[in-house]
């Protein structure tokens, strides 16, 4: 008879190999084939077993097949623990275990015949009982915990017994207090512990009132056991998913909020991000930090108050309260039920009808071990707050605490930098420390973004640091210091700044100066700054040197330069606000383009001199960009005696079509005032049209490297251009396409004027002419026009021309002078000579530009 090892070398397609016997001999060693159960897998066995050493002399001796089926087997447990790990990063997890916890219930209750079920799962750090209960069709489950030490439930969970309780009244475990307050009547219980693959209990499903009013029995004991192992270990897996992935998350969240922390200098920023990170972190509705002052004794926090979100200082007694016990006492306190804590003060909730249900305080230190805050969090969104949540808390509070002290220390490094430059002359002994510390004081200049440059009292430079070097176009190899600053900075009066800011003891701030550098290539370039000089003060009081900040403001100044040139400067300082790189690399927009042109201008300006050509010009263009302005609406071109404007760019106008309107509209009026000026001195009235088309285009700062100016390009700009030169031919002053109309047309009236399609472009324009606001007054006349209009415009859409012709007729009765009506009188004259073929969409193709 073969051996086992013979048998599986002559079959290669055997993956079931016979053990081997163990190449180490080590009393643990396992053999690379030795049947495994599957629930512990090959893997496990060879950690568990320290089956790994010796592995490789093991896998050394085994048959090409032995080798296959030792990495098939690996290959598949490693897949599957490459799952679980993957599970534990799914954002579902949480709501697969509230699934599992209903659908268990659910099961349960329908298997033993119970009229209610509920399954308790233990969280040993808490000392409770929870579940969840759902709560309806698209609503979060609610969670409820009890006490693990108290009850039915309490007493199977801390005992691991089983309870079968016929009749509730005879128990005195029964709380009837439920019963009153759920109005339900309990009378027979029976309350089942699960148990782990370990053998401790990790939850008990607790059942209500068997169906049929009889009571529970062994029977039914016996038919729960027969599931419940299986169900205890995936309960205990989905916890033990659940806690990992818990952690895995919290840890990410701690690495991002430490991250942003260590960027931040500004103390203000610093308060409202350790706030705003803790918040995430921790899951919580609401978290205030607050800093320990203890000149007066009293905890102080900013909070953003209005609309605006400015900051708001608080301050509170550093002895009172939740918040004063954990700054008194360097003590974490973790409330479960704030209500029920006598230091806790309610008034608060009730004068903002919040409801304060946990809290978890604890203390921040600084680097040296002194408490310098405390942080407070309100409302964990699942539960209480857990140790779990105290030690992610406690390691953040770590990062915060060295965050907010490099932002005091910031506040403070010019009084430190006067300290080592003082030192440095008056204390020749300690010249090692002073040395360290200047080390230290340059990397904190080093990391800062803005120039400085120290300087002693004669404006020789000390220390400069990296941000120094890049503004002003300089190489470490080039050794400054020593140099007068103003050598160095060309700032026009820095030289009298600085001695006066010495001088008064006082920090001088001067925005927006003109910094003139020789670039690199040679050719002089010019930066924006804003400059601040400050005194550096020594232990005594006295000053012993300044420090120049400068700080780049260049592409700020161009961006303002650029926006002032098309918007108002409110507009622009809104823009600037809210801007980002896009302004200057360009987007999409959805935007409404106006187009203005003088009609007949070179009849106008023909018999004019060059100069009157200009003044009329720029009087006429005042009263236009005014009416642009004056709807937020960006100037975007003169072109001859032409003008464009745009409505939604660079500023987001969610009503840019009917701020169009009106600023035609307003144009129009202004037009009337500005005629009438003109008749007055016995001059000819200017006309215009306007064409006004809505849709999307890029905007952005488009040109070449010499010159590049804000404008916008697209479809929509070429349909604006195209209707108010359709103005000429209908003989009115402004015309809409039908994209603006669909945008505003509760806000005007507007008459439908016709629907064509024009030269190089194969979707119809229809045509709309702007009458007024929608709010004016029309007369009766105009109004019985409109209608007449409308109806003739009705007939020849349905192709009626006769019908259509008659009411054009008595339209151009009643405004002999409309141009619309008249050509659709000639139009309907040629259609009914020769039909149109049964294709006719209406539209009329226009073939002038």
């Amino acid at each position: 008879m073969p051996s086992p090892s013979a048998s599986a070398e002559s079959d290669d397609s055997n993956r079931s190999l016979s053990p081997l016997p163990p190449l180490s001999s080590e009393p643990n060693a396992i053999s690379l084939e030795m049947p495994v159960a599957p629930s512990i897998g090959l893997l496990t066995a060879l950690v568990e077993h320290k089956g790994y050493r010796g592995f490789s002399k093991r896998v050394e001796g085994l048959t090409l097949d032995r080798f296959k089926n030792l990495l098939d087997r690996f290959t598949t447990e490693f897949t599957y623990s490459l799952r679980a790990i993957d599970l534990t990063h799914n954002d579902n997890l949480e709501a697969l275990l509230d699934q599992i916890l209903e659908a268990f219930t659910l099961k349960i209750g329908q298997i033993l015949q119970a009229d209610r079920t509920t399954i308790f799962l233990l969280d040993p750090e808490r000392e409770e009982l929870w579940s969840k209960i759902a709560q309806g069709e698209g609503q979060k489950s609610l969670e409820i915990r009890l006490p693990m030490h108290t009850g039915i439930a309490g007493y199977v969970a801390t005992t691991g017994e089983c309870l079968n309780i016929p009749d509730v009244s005879l128990c005195d475990l029964f709380n009837p207090d439920i019963d009153r307050k759920t109005n339900y009547q309990t009378h027979t219980i029976l309350c089942m512990p699960i148990h782990s693959s370990e053998g401790e209990v990790v939850a008990v499903v607790e059942l209500l009132n068997k169906n049929g009013e009889q009571p529970f029995s062994h029977e039914d004991e016996e038919r729960f056991r027969e599931f419940s192992n299986s169900i205890g270990i995936i309960l205990e897996s989905c916890q033990r998913f659940y806690v990992a992935a818990r952690n895995q998350r919290g840890v990410a969240a701690l690495l991002k909020a430490t991250t942003f922390l260590s960027q931040s200098l500004d103390l203000d920023r610093t308060l409202k991000a350790v706030m705003d990170e803790a918040r995430e972190l921790m899951q919580a509705d609401r978290s205030t930090l607050f800093l320990l002052d203890r000149e007066h004794n009293e905890l102080w926090s900013k909070v953003a108050q209005g609309k605006n979100g400015a900051l708001l200082e608080i301050r509170i007694p550093a002895n009172k309260g939740i918040a004063g016990f954990v700054a008194s006492t360097g003590r974490t306190l973790n409330i479960p039920d704030a209500y029920a804590d006598p230091r806790f003060d309610p008034s608060t909730d009730r004068k903002s009808g919040y409801r304060t249900r946990n809290m978890l305080c604890m203390p921040v230190f600084n680097s040296m071990g002194d408490l310098i805050g405390v942080t407070q969090l309100i409302n964990k969104h699942q539960g209480s707050f857990t140790s779990s949540d105290e030690e992610f808390m406690r390691a953040f509070n770590i990062q915060a605490g060295v965050a907010l002290e490099n932002a005091q220390l910031f506040e403070s490094v010019l009084d430190q930098n006067q300290r080592i430059t003082e030192q440095n002359r008056r204390i020749t002994e300690q010249n090692l420390q002073i040395s360290r510390e200047k080390r230290y004081q340059e990397d904190v200049l080093r990391s800062l973004s803005n120039a400085v440059i120290s300087t002693d009292l004669e404006g020789r430079i000390v220390t400069i640091n990296e941000a120094a070097y890049k503004l002003l176009n300089l190489t470490e190899a080039q050794s400054i210091e020593g140099c007068f600053v103003w050598d160095i900075v060309p700032l026009d009066e820095l030289e009298h700044n600085l001695h006066e800011s010495l001088r008064n003891q006082s920090k001088l701030d001067f925005p927006g100066q003109d910094l003139r550098l020789m670039g690199p290539d040679g050719k002089q370039g010019e930066l924006s700054v804003n400059l601040s000089v400050n005194p550096l003060s020594d232990p005594e009081g006295g000053v012993c040197g300044g420090l120049v900040v400068m700080e780049n403001i260049s592409q700020e100044k161009r961006m303002k330069s650029m926006l002032y040139r098309y918007v108002t400067k409110d507009v622009a300082e809104r823009v600037l606000a809210t801007a980002d790189d896009s302004l200057m690399e360009g987007e999409r927009r959805d935007v409404t383009i106006l187009f203005s042109d003088i009609r007949g201008y070179t009849a106008l300006t023909e018999d004019l001199g060059a100069s009157e050509v200009v003044s009329l010009l720029n009087s006429y263009f005042d009263k236009m960009v005014e009416a642009v302005l004056k709807y937020e609406g960006t100037l975007d071109k003169f072109i001859g005696d032409a003008l464009m404007a745009v409505f939604g760019a660079p500023m987001t106008l969610a009503d840019h079509a009917h701020r169009a309107t009106q600023s035609a509209l307003e144009m129009r009026e202004l037009l009337k005032e500005f005629n009438r000026a003109r008749i007055a001195d016995n001059l000819t009235p200017v006309r215009v049209g306007i064409g006004i088309s809505s849709g999307e285009v890029v905007s952005g700062n488009i040109g070449s490297r010499k010159r590049m100016d804000y404008t916008v390009i697209g479809d929509g700009v070429n349909v604006s251009s195209r209707l108010e030169d359709a103005t000429k031919q209908y003989k009115c002053d402004i015309i809409l396409s039908q994209h603006t109309y669909a945008l505003c047309k509760d806000h005007i009236r507007a008459r439908e004027l016709d629907t064509i399609r024009v030269r190089n472009r194969n979707e119809p324009i229809t045509l709309y002419e702007l009458i007024g606001s929608h709010g004016e007054q029309l007369d009766s006349e105009l109004s019985r026009f409109l209608e007449v209009y409308e109806r003739g415009r009705q007939a020849y859409d349905c192709r009626e021309f006769r019908i259509a012709i008659n009411h054009f007729r008595d339209a151009f009765t009643m405004r002999p002078n409309d141009r619309a009506t008249l050509l659709h009188i000639e139009r309907c004259q040629s259609l009914i000579r020769n039909p149109p073929g049964p294709a006719w969409d209406g539209v009329w193709n226009i073939v002038e530009k």
